[in-house]
């Protein structure tokens, strides 16, 4: 992609996330209430899941989520899956946890499509080809997700990750959100950094199981 066509795919791309992000907020602003209440009943406060996360340049912004584990502290829950709920997994397998992240989105934080945003502790683990998934802003979903999530090795996500920074268009991002849609209608949800499917990323050199 030649810097012009970058750049002109770069307005028209933002131009979806505003216009999406904006309309999915508003249209979405009942199932989210309701959303709240739930989470507020099943998990106490606070009602939504904030993170740091790096984003475009490895910038690190704030990423909002609706709660799906219970505190560490309560119980003794250590592990992470000790600490998901049976709210939190019907909210995984729904995506419904991932609606406030549509405000990350018409913030310009995040876009609609591109690659996940992992944790900040992970930056100084990736090697130069890996850190190329920050070229772009992080995505809700992207290519690796509707890939083969966790079925995935880091390494292959990660490679399908610089790979869509290299082929990133209108088309690939249409199709992208259409293979998404199919999966979360099939309640096979979009996985993201720090769930209980994931092992801990260390570097290329291994991974540490959760």
């Amino acid at each position: 992609m030649s810097l012009p066509e970058a750049r002109s795919y770069d307005v028209a791309k933002r131009g979806v996330d505003v216009t999406v992000s904006a309309i999915g907020l508003v249209l979405t602003a009942p199932l989210q209430l309701v959303t709240a209440a739930v989470v507020l009943v099943a998990h106490g406060r606070p009602v939504l899941f904030r993170q740091p996360r790096p984003g475009k340049d490895g910038i690190v912004f704030e990423l909002v989520k609706f709660r799906t584990m219970r505190h560490a502290d309560a119980a003794n829950y250590v592990t992470d899956a000790e600490r998901l709920t049976s709210v939190g997994r019907f909210l995984r397998s729904t995506s419904l946890d991932e609606l406030p992240t549509l405000w990350n989105v018409l913030k310009g934080d995040m876009s609609l499509v591109g690659p996940r945003p992992l944790l900040v502790e992970y930056l100084p683990r990736y090697s130069p080809e890996q850190s190329r998934r920050h070229e772009v802003r992080p995505g809700v979903t992207g290519l690796a997700q509707v890939s083969g999530r966790n079925g995935l090795t880091w390494e292959e996500k990660f490679a399908l990750d610089v790979e869509y920074v290299d082929r990133r268009s209108l088309r690939l991002d249409v199709w992208i959100l259409a293979r998404t849609v199919g999966s979360v209608l099939r309640r096979q949800g979009i996985s993201g950094g720090g769930e209980v499917t994931m092992s801990v990323f260390l570097g290329s050199q291994g991974e540490q199981p959760r």
